[in-house]
């Protein structure tokens, strides 16, 4: 006083405003009040009450980021991606509005329209000319702990034709360890309808590969924390030979992701790791995009080979 509030209603709300924040913050934070936490706060609302129209307003879309084979140099799949363009504060970082659909169960309703999006674009692109390949959508924890989640990949299995041996999800590791015991039940239940598993941003977390012997993983990914000091860093190429080499000790696939330079790309290949996605590939792009781009890949490809 008076810097946070010349009377006791502006003092409460403010001291309101900085509470909030503190709880986003963590158990034990503490948040002294600042002007421009109103704004924040004005903004986040505005991205709520808009998460709550963007589906039906088509402001949703998902575009896809490539991934490659490191022995065929094949195109593999995809992994599919939320992009949201918000009609007055335009492209919105997903780092922005997931952890917001989330918190409010929002996540929920987006994650089955991904899903459902994710699998008819794959069955346009195989109506197009380009071969069937892996179609991978994320899920979220909240959609994990979902009632429905299993009767909605069946749903979008039925409406859309697509092979489930073709669909992907991912999941976090934090996700799965969140309850351990309901993420193994579900996941096999997931598995057996044909639908393969990975686990995403692997050695972030608290877990051990040992451990996901309980999964019914398919693939794991390396997270691109590991990736990003590959050229340099002993701890992250010890860490990420260790990984390559459990988990295929484990018959999973390994995924590097977040692979930029040529030196983290001949790094992998030198340690056997299966498949890259990353820049130095391609950036998320739309589906048409997206689709022009692995048909070009599958001609450049076949032209090299028939030339070799």
């Amino acid at each position: 006083y008076p810097e946070d509030g010349a009377d006791g209603e502006t003092l409460l709300k403010n001291a309101d405003t900085a509470m909030y924040r503190a709880k986003d913050r963590g158990r034990g934070s503490y948040q002294y009040y600042a002007a421009q936490m109103n704004a924040q706060g004005t903004e986040r609302l505005m991205l709520e009450s808009g998460l709550r129209r963007a589906i039906e307003r088509g402001e949703l879309t998902l575009h896809y980021q490539p991934k490659m084979n490191l022995r065929t140099q094949q195109i593999t799949g995809v992994e599919a991606l939320m992009r949201w363009r918000h009609p007055v504060l335009g492209m919105v970082s997903p780092a922005q509005f997931i952890p917001i659909a989330e918190e409010t169960g929002l996540i929920e309703t987006m994650g089955r329209w991904a899903l459902e999006r994710a699998c008819r674009d794959a069955q346009a692109w195989v109506q197009r000319g380009l071969p069937p390949l892996q179609m991978s959508v994320n899920l979220s924890p909240r959609q994990l702990s979902s009632a429905t989640l299993l009767d909605d990949i069946r749903d979008v299995l039925r409406s859309t034709g697509m092979d489930p041996e073709l669909l992907e999800l991912e999941i976090t590791e934090g996700a799965m360890m969140r309850n351990p015991d309901h993420a193994a039940a579900l996941l096999q239940q997931i598995r057996a309808l044909g639908v393969r598993l990975s686990i995403d941003d692997f050695g972030t977390g608290y877990s051990s590969l040992s451990y996901l012997k309980r999964f019914p993983l398919s693939t794991v990914k390396v997270d691109r924390s590991f990736v990003k000091d590959l050229s340099q860093d002993r701890d992250a190429q010890a860490l990420t030979a260790g990984i390559v080499s459990l988990a295929h000790g484990l018959r999973m696939k390994v995924v590097a992701e977040g692979v930029e330079t040529a030196e983290q790309l001949a790094w992998l290949r030198s340690h056997d790791c299966d498949e890259i996605q990353g820049f130095l590939l391609c950036k998320p792009i739309a589906a048409d995009d997206a689709h022009d781009f692995i048909a070009r890949h599958l001609r450049t490809l076949f032209v090299s080979t028939a030339a070799a």
